[in-house]
């Protein structure tokens, strides 16, 4: 079994989430890539352990997360198992359905139905009793947001998550679905939203709405798909997530002019003694709102790095406004 770094919360800041009383890491390691059956077994290992050494206490995941569906929630409990497993209590573990998980009628969406099977069946595949945070993943146009809403609050009640949150859901739909939970006497700790400097949908009314309503935030994809890094600046590398088949980043998104962005954009974050990587993710969390950025990575040197973000998280306005610029530009 793994032992951590006795100093390892000295490397990291905490913040807490929303008007909770739970402080999240400011990085947070997602699993949507990398730990799936498909992937090596050691290396999600390795890279789980350096991230608990560096301080990171959250860990988030969802059903269908792998490939294939099901296998990353099945890999981590291995992990768990071998390595971080008697140190649960120091840890934060999230999970999520909405996405398709299984086929017919009740394999996906938000029906009270599929989420309390969906998370018994997640809480099997990693041989916990509970995790710390289940999220409805997607707002689902055809069952009542209450039905979604009571299946969270009945998760907590029945003792298998700790918190509700949702996820990729817009201002209205965000202010409905804290509403009703606040009613049944379940607050929504969290909505986890896409942001990053190359999507910005959250800052059209998102942010002002979790902040009135003591919601924190919690981004994924930070990095683009990776086109947030050192690693485009010169075009598609061999082996990239944009240079394999089926990936949600492709080569069309990695256009000249979206490159040219990346290379005025890594400038800044060397003139604050950044990567590019490390900028982005501070841009991120630049908003009070914001309790953490969710990374993802295929090698401990990425987690690395990442962390590394936490030494410098403001910004002047100037480089703000530099910033804007060259987004604009775009």
């Amino acid at each position: 079994m793994h032992l951590p770094d006795e100093q390892r919360y000295d490397k990291m800041a905490y913040r807490r989430c929303g008007a909770s009383g739970l402080r999240l890491p400011t990085i947070s390691l997602g699993l949507w890539h990398n730990f799936g059956g498909v992937d090596a077994f050691e290396n999600m290992r390795a890279m789980l352990c350096r991230a608990f050494d560096l301080g990171i206490t959250h860990f988030d995941l969802a059903n269908n997360y792998g490939p294939p569906p099901g296998s990353a929630e099945e890999n981590f409990g291995r992990a768990l198992r071998a390595d971080l497993g008697a140190w649960r209590d120091e840890l934060i573990l999230s999970t999520k359905a909405g996405y398709l998980m299984w086929p017919g009628p009740y394999g996906e969406w938000g029906s009270r139905k599929y989420l309390l099977a969906s998370l018994d069946q997640s809480l099997k595949r990693m041989g916990l009793d509970y995790v710390d945070i289940f999220y409805s993943h997607r707002p689902d146009p055809d069952t009542p947001i209450e039905e979604t809403m009571s299946a969270l609050d009945s998760a907590v009640r029945a003792g298998k998550a700790l918190y509700a949150g949702i996820s990729n859901y817009n201002p209205e739909q965000t202010a409905r679905a804290v509403a009703i939970l606040r009613q049944l006497g379940t607050p929504c700790l969290i909505h986890q939203m896409k942001y990053s400097m190359f999507v910005r949908t959250a800052e059209e009314g998102l942010f002002e709405r979790l902040a009135a309503e003591g919601v924190g935030g919690i981004a994924f994809s930070p990095l683009a798909q990776g086109l947030l890094t050192d690693r485009y600046v010169k075009g598609i590398p061999e082996g990239s997530r944009a240079s394999k088949p089926g990936t949600f980043l492709k080569p069309a998104d990695v256009s000249e002019a979206r490159l040219a962005q990346v290379r005025a954009l890594d400038e800044i974050a060397a003139g604050r003694g950044q990567t590019l990587a490390q900028m982005a993710l501070a841009w991120v969390l630049r908003h009070g709102v914001m309790a953490s950025a969710l990374v993802g990575a295929s090698r401990v040197e990425q987690v690395e790095q990442c962390v590394g973000a936490v030494k410098n998280l403001g910004f002047e306005e100037q480089a703000l406004r530099q910033i804007d610029e060259i987004l604009a530009a775009g």
